[in-house]
């Protein structure tokens, strides 16, 4: 039974900062990356970079984060997640501001790695803040404002970045971030509590190191194939996460917490967000480079077509959030795994000849499934462990998410190089990049049924209910 006593004033206002907080800072990262992706063929041509390098500009941010998200959230848990927050804002300022005027391409990449590496202190801190300040039975609400945030910042992205990079140059995308992360800065400052609730616990160096390092092979040897290095590296990053692992199982102090996962609710959730983001994260991408190398649209109107599907996330993720506090996540992530599958599908059969309204359907298809599915299997994941798992549970989700991201690009650049090489996109490998994308959109729509299988095996949520006081 819950008793309802009056809210405090004080809590209430915290509240409504870390959300103000929480929600700009989920901003940033999709409008930077859906904005850049629309500036790629500026960028390759001003730094003349070849399709496999230019992956790498949004690989190379995925790799940093993913390398470091599950270290950073357990030195935050010991350490005070608002400190690490305030870190990873700071560093995500100087990366933008030093990406503007960057030089060369190895630069760019370098500047997008360290912007990665930033990232995942704001990945692994704020949702975990803002759940903390709210009781159980809001969660579904809050998160589904804040995944329309991270919508939101996909849907403007394209449009804000193709406007820039036409009228102004691709380096004053970089601007935008810079502004807002200010905003995100000063709200934080406003929080009182650092949230330390692992203080006193011992680091798990070895298990970084291993998973770290595991992670990096992976995707190097993705980027390498089909070559005899990239099978090597392949088998060294799939044999160091299974020591990861092992590993885990065994130290007093595991950077995951095995026995977690025999939770099935939470052990599933995470399986179903890792297979959705490595099925879906790359759409972007691909269909940035279709729709100016093969459609010949500026990148204005590229960004305009690219807009269907982060703004119907945008507007079904807060309706599926409240849903899913009151309907069973499985089933509402279910429907929405299945949509993405459909709109993948209708991808593979893209071509010279494909007329401008189906992509966007195909993308509207993707934006509902999408938007249907992250919202509640996110509340599934917070709502089903306890509170002081919260930011495990936080990080751990961020860690498939990242971890599937990197899996999606790597697997794009697995296709490109095994198809079209390490070369300059041009009219000549154009037959060759269609074919390059009918693998990678079959493939992706094969994951999106295996998550469909994820998702509605994980069972029913036993919902956390809470003491007011």
């Amino acid at each position: 039974m819950i008793m309802e006593l009056p809210e405090d004033p004080l809590i209430k206002k915290q509240q409504s900062i870390s959300l103000r907080m929480a929600t700009l800072a989920a901003f940033i990262t999709p409008f930077l990356g859906s904005a850049l992706n629309v500036s790629l063929p500026s960028i390759g041509k001003e730094l003349s970079m070849p399709a496999v390098s230019l992956s790498w500009i949004a690989t190379g941010y995925l790799l940093a984060a993913g390398m470091a998200l599950l270290p950073i959230g357990k030195a935050a848990d010991m350490y005070g997640r608002k400190k690490f927050f305030r870190i990873g804002v700071w560093i995500i300022l100087t990366s933008c501001v030093l990406a503007m005027i960057a030089p060369n391409s190895t630069f760019l990449l370098a500047m997008r790695v360290v912007e990665g590496f930033g990232a995942s202190f704001i990945f692994s801190t704020g949702t975990a803040i803002m759940v903390s300040l709210y009781p159980p039975q809001q969660r579904g609400k809050i998160l589904g404002i804040n995944t329309a945030s991270v919508y939101s910042g996909l849907s403007l992205g394209p449009v804000v970045g193709g406007f820039i990079t036409q009228h102004l140059g691709w380096r004053f995308v970089f601007l935008v971030p810079i502004v807002i992360i200010l905003f995100v800065q000063y709200f934080a400052s406003q929080l009182k509590g650092d949230w330390a609730e692992a203080k006193g616990h011992s680091f798990d160096r070895a298990g970084t190191a291993i998973l770290s390092s595991s992670l990096l092979s992976l995707v190097l040897g993705m980027s390498f194939m089909p070559g005899t290095k990239g099978f090597i590296l392949v088998i060294i990053g799939i044999t160091g996460l299974g020591l990861f692992w092992f590993w885990q199982n065994k130290t007093d102090s595991p950077l995951l917490e095995p026995a977690i996962f025999n939770n099935m609710v939470f052990a599933l959730s995470n399986l179903a967000a890792l297979i959705n983001y490595a099925a879906t994260y790359a759409v972007g991408f691909l269909l940035s480079l279709y729709l100016q190398y093969i459609q010949g649209l500026p990148p204005q109107k590229a960004g305009l077509v690219l807009l269907a599907q982060p703004i119907t996330m945008a507007l079904f993720s807060p309706f599926s959030g409240r849903l899913s506090d009151k309907v069973q996540p499985r089933v509402l992530s279910s429907l929405g795994m299945g949509m993405c599958a459909l709109g993948l599908l209708a991808f593979s059969f893209l071509n010279p000849h494909t007329a401008i309204w189906q992509v966007v359907v195909g993308l509207l298809f993707l934006g509902i499934g999408f938007g249907l599915f992250s919202s509640p299997n996110t509340n599934a994941v917070m709502s089903s462990v306890e509170k002081k798992y919260l930011g495990l549970a936080s990080g751990t989700l961020g860690s498939m998410r990242l971890l599937g991201q990197v899996m999606s690009m790597g697997g794009a650049s697995l296709v490109f190089a095994i198809y079209i090489g390490n070369v300059k996109i041009t009219p000549e490998s154009y037959p060759a990049f269609l074919t390059a994308l009918d693998v990678m959109f079959k493939v992706c729509c094969g994951l999106c049924v295996l998550g469909i299988w994820a998702s509605l095996s994980r069972g029913n949520l036993k919902r956390q209910h809470s003491v007011k006081s």
